[in-house]
């Protein structure tokens, strides 16, 4: 049995849940997610919780087990407390701007760069090199801060670019480096 997929998802109060065959709606105060799931998979609620179970002990249905309950976990989440992630820009002359939906960003390249937001997500810039993403479904929330990261990935050598709030890069040591440790 999946140690994951085994454990029931608790409810908290204010929190609608809404089953109706594969389709799964979580209401709350934040707002609403409906997710299909995998027809083998079952989701009953009982009393104060949800309980995902499988029909076998096929690969596949335990992979899904363990998935499924980490989705539907991640919905209540979502809806009573949001999913936040942030990015930091580093370099000479980035700087990030909002307008609207629009996230316009200077990363060095010869054109300023416009993102426009999903709906559902809300971007917000603290000062001019910090990028907040806010949501309440954590797969759109990751996938849009990896989006915007893409932009400019941080450069091996010089640490430039958009990297996630507390990433820490491994520098290269380049050129001079190298050849100033080999001539001694």
């Amino acid at each position: 049995m999946s140690r994951i997929g085994k454990m029931p998802v608790a409810i908290p109060a204010g929190v609608k849940i809404k089953i109706d065959g594969r389709e799964v709606t979580v209401e709350g105060s934040k707002g609403k997610i409906t997710r299909v799931f995998h027809p083998d998979i079952k989701i009953i609620q009982e009393g104060g919780s949800l309980i995902v179970s499988r029909p076998t002990d096929n690969r596949n249905h335990r992979a899904l087990h363990g998935l499924s309950r980490s989705i539907l976990a991640n919905m209540v989440e979502g809806v009573t407390k949001g999913f936040e992630k942030s990015l930091e820009l580093s370099g000479v002359g980035y700087r990030a701007q909002k307008a609207g939906t629009k996230l316009t960003l200077q990363v060095g390249y010869s054109h300023p760069v416009e993102f426009e937001s999903p709906k559902g997500i809300d971007i917000t810039v603290d000062g001019t090199n910090k990028i907040r993403i806010v949501g309440i479904d954590k797969e759109l929330v990751g996938e849009t801060a990896a989006e915007i990261r893409r932009i400019r990935i941080p450069d091996s050598y010089k640490g430039k670019g958009i990297k996630y709030l507390g990433e820490r890069l491994r520098l290269k040591a380049g050129k001079a480096g190298k050849t100033a440790t080999k001539g001694k």
